[in-house]
């Protein structure tokens, strides 16, 4: 399947033990790609690091996408019981990211509507209501109302407004992060751009090493074949004979030596 669209961020998920602590899920920064799966009728976001799927999220029409700073946004996935978050390398890489969402997660509302329209013609006594299911409920912090924090004491957030006649609470619009948090999750993504960074710039580094390693032996080569020349020459001129093949000999030495002193001389340059 094509992607709808994709990018590259920097992949990190909620620690299960904590809910607080973010954990990087890979070194570098990631393909993330929206797919739509035909098979199911649903919407995915999908990152994948080597032969590892990282990110496997089915996008559903409660679902929100919160920019927490200019370069990081984050999202909870109550199937897989964790909330993502995502590190860009700009701001207009995380606002494509976001409208894209939006885009995603309204086709993913009329595509539950559809369903739901063909349930309810085949299934005329079916009485369970869209108002009635609560995918949140199986997040322990959804419940506890408590926000991925990692540097201060986990605080019930006002932010979290119970629904009618329902012993859990639901998040609405945004999942805030304190300044401290988002700093640090700043701090994560540049460190591991620059780890990239640097591991290119050595690779590139090597490379070059090895043209120059190479370039200094072929030079090495032409001074020796110089030298010989330059012996050659000078025994030619000693033994002082007159024979044309030896004028010829010398004539054509002496252009090769020539030539070559003028490629070293290039080359040096």
């Amino acid at each position: 399947e094509q992607p709808i669209f994709s990018t590259r961020a920097h992949v990190f998920q909620i620690d299960p033990a904590t809910k607080r602590n973010w954990i990087p899920a890979s070194k570098h920064a990631l393909t993330v790609s929206y797919f739509y799966d035909a098979t199911r009728g649903v919407y995915r976001i999908i990152s994948v690091g080597g032969a590892k799927a990282i990110v496997n999220s089915t996008i559903t029409p409660n679902m929100t996408f919160t920019k927490t700073s200019q370069k990081f946004g984050q999202w909870a996935d109550s199937r897989a019981n964790t909330v993502y978050g995502l590190g860009f390398a700009s701001e207009q890489h995380l606002a494509q990211f976001a409208e894209k969402f939006q885009e995603v997660k309204e086709a993913a509302r009329v595509a539950r509507e559809k369903s739901q329209d063909k349930t309810e013609l085949t299934n005329p006594a079916l009485s369970i209501t869209a108002q009635q299911i609560f995918p949140w409920n199986d997040l322990q912090f959804s419940q506890q109302g408590i926000i991925p924090d990692w540097n201060s004491a986990a605080q019930p957030l006002p932010w979290f407004i119970p629904l009618p006649g329902v012993g859990i609470v639901q998040p609405v619009l945004s999942l805030p992060c304190v300044p401290s948090s988002v700093t640090e999750v700043q701090w994560e993504a540049e460190f591991f751009s620059l780890q990239d960074n640097n591991s290119r710039l050595v690779a590139a580094l090597h490379e070059a090493n090895a043209s120059v390693e190479q370039w200094k032996k072929q030079l090495a080569a032409y001074q020796e074949e110089t030298e010989t020349l330059r012996h050659r020459v000078a025994e030619l001129e000693s033994q002082g004979t007159q024979d044309s093949s030896s004028d010829n000999n010398k004539e054509e030495l002496g252009q090769s030596l020539e030539e070559l002193e003028l490629l070293l001389k290039a080359k040096d340059e």
